[in-house]
């Protein structure tokens, strides 16, 4: 599906993904959601992706509600920057590693209903228009939005199919 470039696209295509990525991890069992990818990853496993995806809803969430109140922060955290950030996913990783899976899943559902009451916050002017805020840089804030839920969600989804075909 073609990115999206209007905030009611964003949250459509977030949604859709959304449920196509527990629709996907719905039809492994108990057993398969839990075991270790057969391929080499960063991510080992369900549990891993679906906190990769909670951790850089946490991004979006805390840069827009402190940027949009004033205080100026960077998208990622110091002392990453966007060369840096694969280690700062690995930091993530690591903090996760006795989160359940179950835990994994509530901590997503919730960010992801707060990222979308986010989206649904701002306008499509807003959320779409490059350098409407002066702490998106040149780019849009939708454009943060896109990467944190229907891209990274596509992301998710390819990644599980690919742990599926062991199934099949």
């Amino acid at each position: 599906m073609a990115r999206p470039t209007t905030k009611e696209q964003l949250k459509e295509t977030s949604e859709d993904n959304f449920k196509k990525l527990f629709t996907l991890i719905n039809s492994l069992t108990k057993e398969q959601q839990e075991k270790s990818f057969s391929f080499e990853d960063r991510d080992k496993n369900i549990r891993d992706v679906i906190v990769h995806l909670y951790e850089w809803h946490q991004l979006l969430l805390n840069w827009v509600k402190s940027n949009h109140s004033g205080n100026r922060i960077n998208f990622l955290p110091e002392p990453f920057n966007w060369k840096t950030y694969p280690q700062m996913n690995i930091v993530f990783w690591e903090k996760h590693q006795n989160t359940h899976l179950e835990k994994a899943i509530s901590l997503l559902e919730i960010s992801h209903y707060e990222t979308m009451k986010l989206i649904g916050s701002f306008s499509n002017e807003e959320s779409f228009t490059n350098k409407y805020f002066s702490w998106t840089g040149t780019t849009s804030l939708g454009s943060y939005c896109v990467s944190a839920t229907s891209s990274h969600y596509d992301w998710a989804i390819k990644k599980i199919k690919k742990h599926k075909k062991d199934f099949t």
